[in-house]
């Protein structure tokens, strides 16, 4: 169990392999509609990276599964993920810390600027969730990779493109075929975290 700055308790889970060279922190997609961090792309990266030597954690935001609290449409989400990016920090003191959320999750995670992030990765962000003009990510020299599905429903690659194209040293990198659940593109998405954490060693 983590705990946030204002006392909510939260069930996270963390895989960290021997000598790990750096770790992923993963945010779920939305909780209003059955988003947990054991789903797709979050379960995905918790069940492939170690084994290529990337520690990942994993937690659910404030009321879903045993976390306290109660969702908070993005905003107290924020306090959710700086709890499990010192907890990540603490267990893995070394090497480069990516903040990769999916969905609801990219979007809350693209809005904390934690001075743990090395970078942030996020995947299908809708860019609506938190208002992309206060999200740190956008105006931060720290590196940022948006994975946007080819055929996303929610925010697809051209209208992704025009938000994020004014963006500090961000990239934004189409997933060819795929849509915003992003069935059968997990080990492309899990290949591109691990490649883009590498470039931060």
């Amino acid at each position: 169990m983590l705990t946030t700055v204002d006392g909510v308790e939260l069930e996270a889970e963390f895989a960290v392999p021997d000598a790990a060279w750096g770790v992923v922190v993963a945010t779920h997609p939305h909780p209003l509609y059955g988003g947990t961090m054991r789903d797709g792309i979050p379960d995905v990266l918790y069940r492939t990276l170690p084994g290529r030597g990337l520690a990942v954690a994993r937690f659910n935001f404030r009321g879903v599964g045993r976390s306290g609290g109660t969702h908070d449409d993005g905003v107290a989400e924020r306090d959710d993920v700086r709890a499990a990016l010192d907890a990540a920090r603490a267990a893995v003191p070394t090497g480069p810390l990516v903040v990769a959320g999916w969905s609801f999750g990219a979007d809350v995670a693209l809005a904390v600027g934690h001075p743990a992030i090395d970078g942030w990765c996020a995947v299908a962000p809708p860019l609506r969730i938190v208002d992309p003009a206060t999200m740190p990510a956008a105006t931060d020299p720290r590196p940022v990779l948006v994975l946007c599905p080819e055929n996303d429903q929610y925010r697809p690659p051209a209208s992704a493109a025009e938000i994020v194209g004014a963006w500090t040293t961000t990239e934004l990198r189409t997933v060819a075929g795929a849509d915003h659940f992003l069935w059968g593109h997990g080990g492309e998405v899990a290949d591109a975290v691990e490649a883009f954490t590498r470039t931060l060693t």
